[in-house]
């Protein structure tokens, strides 16, 4: 996941805010699936310090900072501070407002995209799977191919917390067979493995085979996922 490319010192500054946003995210992650797709969206906001500093036009990089700082921005804290709000509820009317700006200005944009991916994981955080499941549609077709795998690796996500398992199947194939620099193949086929686990646990075991001999985090999460595979009854 390590994917940050500094560039100069706007870059370097764009990368402090993701960031902080990332730490944010990874304090309150999403009840959707055992990872949940807000673990998912650590990735993409720490990629697009990559993708976002390469020939963007100003207005709508400055648009999706915007976005970002209010999604980590400060609850109840002093008044003052332009992306500080007295309560939750005023974080979210700001940042529904900004994100839903960004993506009628910029429609069919990669930063749209990366607008439509927030708001349906905010969605999915909060239950609200059926909208969840719009707006990653919307990322996927907005996105391109990169934020694209990601908010189909989501939607595998909430497909998979919806039991409709044969969605998730299909779209998790898709990613193994087309893997993209965010999404690998090794990632995807983690995933999948993870989907067949408690029903298939032998078809999980194939799939998770090659990964073992990793000496990297695959390896040692594919171990680990093995044995959980082991452990759960064969239908």
């Amino acid at each position: 996941m390590d994917r940050i490319t500094r560039h100069d010192l706007k870059t370097d500054q764009f990368a402090q805010q993701v960031g902080h946003i990332v730490e944010e995210v990874g304090a309150h992650r999403s009840q959707v699936a055992r990872y949940g797709v807000a673990a998912v969206v650590a990735v993409v906001l720490v990629a697009g310090t990559y993708w976002f500093v390469h020939s963007r036009k100003e207005s709508r990089e400055l648009a999706l900072a915007k976005i970002m700082r209010i999604w980590n921005a400060q609850v109840g804290g002093p008044a003052g501070g332009e992306y500080s709000y007295p309560d939750m509820a005023a974080k979210e009317k700001a940042f529904s407002q900004a994100a839903t700006e960004l993506i009628a200005s910029h429609s069919g944009s990669d930063e749209a995209g990366v607008a439509e991916y927030l708001l349906a994981v905010r969605a999915a955080d909060q239950g609200n799977l059926d909208v969840a499941e719009r707006y990653f549609k919307q990322a996927l077709s907005d996105g391109g191919r990169e934020y694209g795998s990601l908010a189909k690796l989501a939607l595998a996500d909430v497909y998979a917390t919806q039991n409709k398992t044969a969605d998730a199947e299909k779209l998790l194939k898709e990613l193994i067979e087309k893997p993209t620099v965010m999404v690998s193949k090794d990632q995807a086929t983690m995933e999948l493995a993870r989907l067949y686990a408690k029903t298939r646990p032998a078809d999980a075991r194939k799939l998770l085979q090659p990964l073992l001999t990793q000496k990297t985090s695959v390896g040692r999460l594919a171990a680990a996922l093995y044995g959980e595979t082991n452990a759960a009854p064969a239908r």
